[in-house]
């Protein structure tokens, strides 16, 4: 992608959606690991299932992480360099992007293979349930530095425009775990759907790195030191934004906590409506990746207004697109759930939470794909508090749900609706009347 193409004066929206396309198609693929291992763990039983959400919230910690608050930090500076035609600038970005990725797999994964076990119980597990869960977590997190590294570099790549080359990279790691899955877990049990993730994983990173290395990719590595001017830049952005995936996963954490009370049954079928949410992440960074590069690239070459027309449109496909999805599935649950289990009661649990919470997903692409954007605007500060809102909204609902009576799933249910809605409003005020004031 050439630098002229992401700051000229051609209309934005096919830009967007060029660059969204592949950006999409690439994060659905490999959101559909989530898809396809709950699928086989489904032939498990119910007590995978719930394991394996308890350390869901930690999983997407570690990829909102990786690829959304750091990638996103590293993906909008390696869009401004490009955008300024600053090729050295590039390079650094990239070495930084390794540096931070190595420090941040090790660090996160030691601390949950050391604290799996507690932070599991925290979370409501217990029994054979806990005990699978904890060796699924730490089977997972201790090659978690597989992730970080993909995850960075993929983002300097899409930051320059590339979006193809971590498109390929996505079909190989989903072929991979596709086809080593099933006799993993034929001969591992939960465990051996980690030892796929880890695979998959694994092999994208050799497709990307290689793309570099072969010169196929609007940036190169080149040996050379980590300027702090470059990497200090990335590390407060990227840790603002990181703040806010806290607050995700803390929401997130608190609710899955509230609903082990009502026993490993519920708590699968919470999970399997949960991960819809895992496939609506990718489709909002689809859009919202294409804004940073669109952003990032805008601001560098000195184009702020047209920088921030570009994140306006990116969140509204975002919000169109996630509300239509979360009408279909209100009202058709089977489509998503009918692939997961055929238990009744955990159908029962699914089925609520997929009509409760669909119709208001377009609020959460609204919020998330202006986090996005706000990446390459360097405009983070409201994305962020509206996040915090959020998790206010769904710690506090929850602490009063029972001065209105016993536990009840369906007053949960509207308190995370509550949060979806608080999340978007407040980021697009803020951004609207006060960063993003043209």
């Amino acid at each position: 992608m050439e630098k002229s193409e992401l700051i000229s004066s051609k209309p934005i929206l096919p830009l967007l959606l060029r660059l969204a396309a592949p950006n999409m198609m690439g994060n659905i693929i490999q959101a559909s690991l989530s898809f396809i291992e709950a699928w086989r763990l489904g032939f498990l039983g119910a007590g995978a299932l719930a394991a394996v959400a308890l350390v869901f919230p930690l999983y997407m910690l570690s990829m909102m992480w990786s690829a959304g608050a750091i990638g996103g930090a590293v993906a909008g500076a390696a869009a401004r360099a490009h955008g300024a035609g600053d090729r050295a600038a590039g390079e650094a970005v990239l070495r930084s992007a390794v540096v931070i990725a190595v420090f941040g797999g090790v660090l996160m994964g030691g601390a949950v293979f050391l604290g799996a076990a507690p932070l599991i119980s925290i979370l409501g597990g217990s029994g054979q349930v806990h005990g699978d869960a904890v060796s699924y977590g730490r089977t997972l997190f201790a090659g978690i530095i597989l992730f970080w590294l993909f995850n960075l570099i993929a983002s300097v790549c899409r930051g320059t425009g590339d979006m193809r080359t971590p498109f390929f990279a996505i079909i190989v790691m989903a072929l991979v775990y596709g086809f080593a899955s099933g006799p993993l877990i034929d001969t591992f049990g939960i465990r051996g759907s980690a030892f796929g993730l880890l695979l998959g994983f694994g092999a994208a990173l050799i497709v990307v790195t290689g793309a570099i290395l072969l010169g196929r990719t609007p940036v190169r590595f080149a040996l050379g030191a980590v300027p702090l001017k470059v990497i200090f830049p990335i590390l407060r952005n990227g840790l603002v934004a990181a703040s806010q995936s806290i607050a995700t996963i803390a929401a997130a954490m608190i609710v899955t906590g509230y609903m082990a009370q009502f026993g490993a049954t519920a708590l699968a079928g919470y999970g399997i409506g949960v991960r819809l949410e895992l496939l609506l992440i990718p489709i909002i960074f689809g859009f919202g990746g294409a804004a940073i590069a669109v952003t990032g690239a805008n601001v560098g070459a000195g184009q702020r207004q047209r920088a921030v027309r570009a994140g306006w449109l990116a969140a509204g496909l975002a919000t169109a697109t996630l509300t239509l999805i979360g009408a279909v599935v209100a009202f058709w649950p089977e489509i998503w759930r009918g692939w997961f289990s055929t238990d009744a009661a955990v159908i029962q649990v699914t089925d609520q939470y997929l009509q409760f919470v669909g119709p208001f997903y377009g609020f959460f692409g609204l919020g998330l794909c202006l986090y996005f954007s706000s990446q390459g605007l360097n405009s983070l500060f409201w994305p962020v508090f509206g996040n915090i809102l959020r998790l206010g909204v769904v710690a506090g609902g929850i602490a009063l749900l029972p001065w209105f009576g016993a536990a009840s799933l369906h007053g949960l249910l509207w308190v995370v609706v509550a949060g979806m809605v608080v999340y978007g409003v407040a980021v697009a005020l803020g951004l609207k009347l006060f960063a993003w004031r043209l």
